[in-house]
């Protein structure tokens, strides 16, 4: 069940390893879009979530306080579909996909939560270097 588990951790942080990457490497980009967005402090914010992102796969990834890990996970997602796919402002094609991201990213957000959660309830999950940070 180790080797599952971590197959799991894998497959859930690699998204955010190449998001965070993205947002490191393409950050005047971004920043451009997220302004278009209205995002509050969009570069900080571009840097912000990419640094979090990174780190949070990282500590997931290797069991190194996963549950801290997941919780950075969160952090950096969770304002993701409220100020990036507003799909309620927006009409037709549009909106159907803003929605669509919307729903995807709030899952995300509820996969973080669940591997916190997953890390705290089962401090002895198997192939991780540390225990929890918060058993």
């Amino acid at each position: 069940m180790d080797v599952i588990v971590l197959i799991a951790r894998i497959l859930f942080v690699a998204i955010f390893v190449a998001s965070g990457i993205g947002h490191l490497k393409a950050t005047e980009a971004m920043t451009g879009y997220a302004q278009y967005k209205k995002v509050p402090l969009p570069k900080f914010s571009v840097i912000a979530s990419g640094i979090l992102m990174i780190v949070g796969s990282i500590s997931v990834l290797l069991g190194i306080w996963g549950d801290l890990g997941s919780l950075l996970l969160m952090v950096a997602i969770l304002p993701i579909p409220f100020l990036m796919h507003q799909y309620w402002n927006e009409e037709g094609e549009a909106k159907m996909n803003e929605q669509t991201q919307f729903n995807k990213t709030l899952s995300l957000v509820g996969g973080a939560l669940a591997l916190f959660a997953l890390f705290v309830l089962v401090p002895d999950l198997g192939l991780t270097v540390t225990e929890p940070l918060f058993a």
